[in-house]
């Protein structure tokens, strides 16, 4: 199994990997990236896994209660809510 996926919650990796054999190139590349904190733009062919490989992560930082670790937050923060 890829070390990108050991960064989820232990939830989220039983989920993964009883649905899938293993994470596609492009999630794999994708969740080291975003597990680092970077801005990530994932392109890779239709079918790929770039969908699963956006919201999972998210979805998990959710499940977690960690939405702020991996880059979650707006650019300028505030989650791009504004302030009045």
């Amino acid at each position: 199994m890829s070390s990108a996926i050991e960064q989820f919650s232990p939830a989220t990796r039983e989920w993964f990997v009883g649905a899938f054999s293993q994470p596609t190139t492009a999630q794999d590349q994708a969740w080291s990236a975003i597990s680092a904190g970077k801005h990530t733009l994932v392109v890779a062919p239709t079918g790929s896994g770039k969908t699963l490989a956006a919201f999972l992560w998210a979805l998990d930082r959710l499940l977690t209660g960690d939405a702020g670790r991996g880059g979650a937050a707006a650019p300028g923060g505030g989650g791009g809510r504004s302030h009045s």
